[in-house]
């Protein structure tokens, strides 16, 4: 592995455990505020946005940064992290234990990497993603350093497939599997990269939840379908990323798209 990838690695380990430290000792004590999106937001979510962006602009000083709570522009600099400081804040400020640091770094406005740890449950994964940027760089995905799969099994009643809070009106009809819903985006997606679930959905994520996953899942072998025309990725330069919202399906193989993707064509922006 070049010099550049063990930093990039390495800086994202070290930095998301310092950040993840402080933010158990405020897990399920942090007062929430709601947003003008209707999501909550904590001093924590806050302090971990400013010390992330601070350690990035240390470490690499020439990378743009965008992030939940400050920057959401998309600068011009080649290479840009994308950060989610507290990923599941719900969960957070209510004391459940899944919450995460989520970090992506794009070259050229496209994830080539994501990091995402998540500190109550003692799991990290990342992934490498070359897809077209003709980059030197590693590849595959990792849970704990581990290399993961995306499941490969047919589709039985006994698998399972995660909602979102907004997608929950596909129950309406028969659904070919077991539903479990996570409350955060990052972890919906990453347990289709582990292999523990064979597909998950999400009506409106932001792009910070999903820099780093979408670098994670389909260097696990995952398949990643938005539910929009657009594609999602290369940002554009000058874009104000916001108030977007990307409705996406993933599964863990591309046998499964046909069966789900008609299930779910109804989920829109909200």
């Amino acid at each position: 592995m070049s010099d550049f990838w063990t930093q990039v690695l390495e800086f994202a380990k070290t930095t998301t455990a310092r950040v993840g430290t402080q933010l158990l000792q405020d897990f399920g004590q942090a007062q929430a505020a709601e947003k003008a999106d209707g999501s909550l937001v904590t001093q924590s979510d806050r302090w971990a946005d400013d010390a992330l962006r601070r350690a990035i602009a240390q470490a690499f000083p020439t990378h743009g940064v965008l992030s939940e709570e400050v920057e959401h522009i998309f600068p011009a600099n080649d290479w840009c992290w994308i950060i989610d400081p507290l990923d599941g804040t719900t969960n957070f400020a209510r004391g459940l234990p899944i919450w995460g640091i989520s970090l992506g770094l794009l070259y050229q406005g496209t994830p080539v990497f994501g990091y995402v740890h998540l500190p109550p449950l003692g799991q990290s994964f990342h992934g490498y993603w070359r897809g077209e940027s003709g980059l030197e760089m590693p590849i595959g995905a990792f849970l704990n350093d581990r290399p993961i799969h995306t499941n490969t099994d047919a589709l039985t009643s006994n698998h399972c497939f995660s909602l979102c809070t907004r997608s929950t009106a596909l129950l309406k009809n028969p659904f070919p599997c077991k539903i479990r819903m996570l409350g955060a985006t990052t972890y919906n997606f990453l347990t289709i990269a582990a292999g523990a679930t064979l597909g998950g959905v999400e009506a409106t994520p932001k792009i910070w939840d999903i820099a780093a996953v979408w670098a994670i899942v389909q260097a696990a072998g995952g398949v990643w379908t938005p539910l929009e025309a657009q594609p999602i990725f290369p940002l554009q330069v000058g874009e104000d990323y916001g108030d977007r919202s990307y409705p996406t399906l993933v599964v863990s193989q591309p046998a499964l798209v046909p069966t789900f993707l008609p299930l779910v064509q109804t989920v829109q922006r909200t």
